[in-house]
């Protein structure tokens, strides 16, 4: 199996850093409802599936992050 190149690191992160973005607009949008007194069990719930998508998100970023790092120091 075939390592990415530094280019394609830079790209998924790019890649998943834009998903993340939306991810976190269309939460703060949610909890806008929420905080105007719009809360519901759905609306709780896909506030929590949002945050958890979005963590994992960031896990995956800063996982990629560390393997440029490397790729880059190592060059």
């Amino acid at each position: 199996m075939e390592r990415p190149s530094i280019d394609d690191l830079r790209g998924q992160i790019a890649e998943l850093e834009d998903q993340a973005a939306r991810l976190s607009a269309t939460r703060s949008r949610m909890h806008d409802k929420i905080d105007r007194g719009f809360e519901t069990a759905t609306t709780r719930e896909r506030e929590r599936e949002l945050s958890n998508e979005r963590k994992e998100l960031h896990e995956r970023i800063d996982s990629l992050k560390e393997a440029l790092r490397l790729r880059e120091n190592a060059a």
